[in-house]
């Protein structure tokens, strides 16, 4: 099924429908637009029929230039069967050959006030938030100082119930149980609750509680850009868990890698203040501190200085 169709993008962004109504459900595959200043020319060979066209002031003064049989085959060749719809901006009058070419095609011919630019950058940027790739991982995903935090781990581990102390330390539920996510441009990874359950938090013995009733508006929030995930899981007595910080493991979510931290869980650990440290060392790394780098010059300078002595 079509993640995006051209109603959608009428809906979304207010435009009128000129002609070519058959077409409403023509799907839209790509989140790249066309703005068709050589097709108008004349030049087809590498004309990207697959994206929604947009005619500007630019594009519609150099038509009205051409003669009667170029405006006509000019039109016809932009309405291709799978081109997903042609939009006309700043209100411009709209051609008569393109309607009637559109009408034979069906293919959805819309008007919009907006200036070509700003209509490309809004149409854009809502092409790529419904066309971009999307999983679903089992986990909570926290707001903790700024940081987005996905706590991953098997069932039973305590996902929630630390999620639950970090949103009573003043930090911010995003999801629970299920975070979908999704792909927003090469590195960025954002996460959100399915709808059903958005702002709700499931505790064993205790069942479904919602976070914003108990907590307030300010403990929840739609979506959060996701940049650590912290894996949870329960102590194991002979592994040897990373004591430095010097190692880095990553996690791949869709094409996009993060930064990983395992953290065994036994009783008299405190969780959430682990994890709400995690947070805020990670956020001085990406400002250049790096406390387990720094002990490592240390210890490298105090036994050189060491080796220095016995000689």
């Amino acid at each position: 099924m079509a993640k995006v169709r051209i109603k959608d993008v009428i809906e979304a962004l207010d435009l009128e429908l000129v002609s070519g109504e058959e077409g409403v459900n023509r799907p839209i595959v790509t989140s790249d637009l066309s703005r068709p200043g050589l097709e108008i020319a004349g030049f087809f060979d590498y004309y990207p029929a697959e994206r929604v066209q947009l005619l500007g002031m630019t594009e519609l003064s150099f038509f009205n230039k051409l003669n009667a049989a170029d405006r006509r085959q000019r039109m016809e060749e932009l309405c291709r069967d799978f081109t997903p719809g042609i939009i006309v901006t700043r209100g411009l009058e709209v051609p008569a050959e393109l309607l009637e070419a559109s009408e034979r095609e069906s293919v959805p011919v819309m008007k919009s006030n907006m200036k070509t630019t700003r209509l490309y950058s809004r149409l854009t940027n809502f092409l790529e938030s419904r066309l971009a790739q999307t999983t679903a991982v089992h986990g909570v995903l926290v707001d903790i100082y700024g940081v987005g935090v996905l706590i991953t781990g098997k069932s039973g581990v305590g996902k929630s119930e630390t999620a639950l102390e970090l949103v009573k330390r003043g930090h911010r539920l995003v999801a629970d149980d299920a975070v979908e996510i999704r792909q927003e441009d090469q590195d960025t990874l954002v996460g959100k609750a399915p709808e059903l359950i958005e702002h709700l938090l499931e505790i064993r013995g205790l069942g479904i509680i919602n976070v914003m009733t108990l907590f307030g508006a300010g403990a929840v929030r739609s979506n959060k850009k996701i940049s650590l995930v912290i894996h949870l899981e329960l102590w194991e007595k002979n592994k040897q868990y990373d004591r430095v910080g010097l190692d880095e493991e990553k996690m791949k979510i869709i094409d996009t890698e993060l930064t990983k931290m395992t953290v065994p869980v036994r009783p008299g650990r405190n969780l959430s203040v682990i994890i709400e440290v995690a947070a805020m060392n990670f956020r001085l790394k990406r400002m250049g501190v790096n406390a387990a780098e720094q002990f490592a010059n240390r210890l490298n300078h105090a036994i050189a200085e060491g080796d220095h002595d016995d000689l």
